[in-house]
């Protein structure tokens, strides 16, 4: 078999396993659509209002995301060598570090939240958010339950069961914000406040289902656990944060640039805030696509270098990184075709809409690059090699992408635009390093369990 025949297969098996998780992402970023959307119909304030309501939380969500990723790793490992109840034992870890992470985030916005006037954005717009803040942010506690059980399944190769549940907790959101956003069926009208009260009852809804599936399902009963002593607790628990909050610092430094982003767009104005979260949107659900490879990628190099067939890394992860790039083409050229009827989805004040389009045509460019580093990082994931990767984000985003971004956007005349080509210039440097790490680190790999009779991959 040549060697684009075996990328062609491992992409076939990839592709089987990233579908729903692309699909699952996809889900869940219509619930940040319907929000949006919903809340745009409120005017201009309350949408600039609940983009810098989700940058706050964001910023908590996604470290809480990165400290998680080390359930897919061990898990996926754990099912690749036949370790059923290590497997087992990992998911009551995997929760309890969620639940304690998204605790702990979501009493920290609670502090913070009398204090968000010291970041400069417009009083209107905190005073707008405030209520909608604090209820998003203590539904991190189930979110981060939910994909630590998301992560255990897919780890499995078992992806659609969270996949339908994510799909049933989207459209809960979506009626949930109608009746608590506009007040239909005898509710209050709660407006910005009513989304916030949606979407944490909706995550809850979500994580209750999911867990209960998988105690009840008659084959997921090999990997749950009887017993799990304290001292067995306390090594999985250690393992997945020891592996974790590396992960969790990257994935903080990478999103703290974006959160930056937004600050400076509130400095800017309540036109360019909007502008902002819109184009934001829309690049997310297209990145939602690389994303859900990423995560596949994950799984199967930890599954191939449990079952020792390290030589299969580079075709899993270089084939997918390759099938990104190539979407991600697609949804450029998306947005530099459809700018305009994309940004008046959302909304209609001309502004906005205009200077979204011009924030679209430069998503276009740097989602190919984000396509790069985040699969490439899926890979190193799940080589278990996170802490290199974490020194290049934060030496690309906070030594390069935000200064350019600061002087371009405040210091030229290109204002928005300057601020989103910042961005991906730091992209670019970003995916150039993590390709290239991830090409050193799988050829050592590969070569600790190489293919009989085989020439080179």
């Amino acid at each position: 078999m040549s060697r684009i025949q075996k990328v062609i297969a491992e992409n076939r098996l990839t592709l089987g396993l990233a579908s729903p998780m692309i699909a699952g992402q996809l889900g869940q970023m219509m619930m940040g659509w319907a929000d949006t959307i919903m809340v745009a119909r409120l005017g201009v304030v309350p949408l600039a209002a609940c983009a810098f309501a989700i940058m706050v939380v964001h910023v908590f969500l996604v470290f809480g995301f990165g400290l998680i990723t080390s359930v897919s790793i061990c898990v996926s490992r754990a099912f690749g060598a036949n370790e059923h109840r290590e497997a087992g034992e990992l998911l009551i870890a995997g929760t309890a570090l969620a639940a304690a992470a998204g605790c702990l985030m979501a009493l920290a916005i609670q502090i913070v939240a009398p204090w968000l006037h010291l970041l400069g954005q417009d009083p209107e717009v905190i005073r707008e958010g405030k209520a909608f803040l604090i209820l998003v942010g203590w539904s991190i506690v189930p979110a981060l339950i939910t994909v630590t059980g998301k992560d255990f399944s897919e780890s499995l190769s078992r992806p659609w069961l969270p996949f339908w549940i994510m799909i049933g907790g989207v459209l809960l959101n979506i009626f949930l914000n109608w009746l608590f956003i506009f007040g239909n069926m005898g509710m209050p009208q709660m407006g910005l406040t009513g989304a916030g009260l949606g979407t944490l009852v909706a995550r809850i809804a979500v994580v209750v289902a999911l867990y209960s599936a998988i105690l009840l399902k008659k084959s997921y009963r090999p990997y749950l656990v009887g017993r799990m002593t304290w001292e067995a607790f306390t090594q999985r628990f250690g393992i997945l944060f020891r592996l974790g909050w590396p992960s969790a610092v990257h994935l903080l430094g990478e999103v703290g640039l974006f959160a930056s982003a937004t600050l400076m767009m509130g400095w800017i104005g309540v036109t360019a805030l909007a502008a902002h979260q819109v184009a934001l949107t829309c690049a997310a659900t297209a990145f939602m696509v690389p994303l859900g490879l990423a995560l596949a990628v994950t799984v199967r190099v930890g599954q191939v270098i449990g079952a020792k067939e390290n030589f299969r890394i580079r075709p899993i992860a270089f084939g997918a990184l390759g099938l990104g790039v190539l979407l991600m083409s697609c949804s450029s050229i998306l947005f530099l075709v459809s700018g305009s009827w994309l940004a008046q989805l959302f909304v209609s004040d001309p502004d906005v809409v205009a200077l979204t389009v011009t924030l679209l045509v430069i998503a276009g460019l740097f989602g190919i690059f984000d396509a790069s580093q985040i699969i490439g990082m899926g890979g190193l994931r799940g080589l278990a090699d996170v802490r290199v990767p974490m020194a290049f984000i934060y030496i690309a985003y906070w030594g390069i992408a935000a200064p350019v971004a600061y002087i371009l956007g405040f210091h030229t005349k290109m204002g928005a635009m300057g601020v989103w080509t910042g961005l991906l210039v730091g992209l670019i440097f970003t995916a150039l390093a993590i390709t290239a790490r991830l090409w050193i680190t799988s050829g050592k790999e590969a070569a600790r369990h190489p293919e009989r009779k085989l020439e080179g991959v």
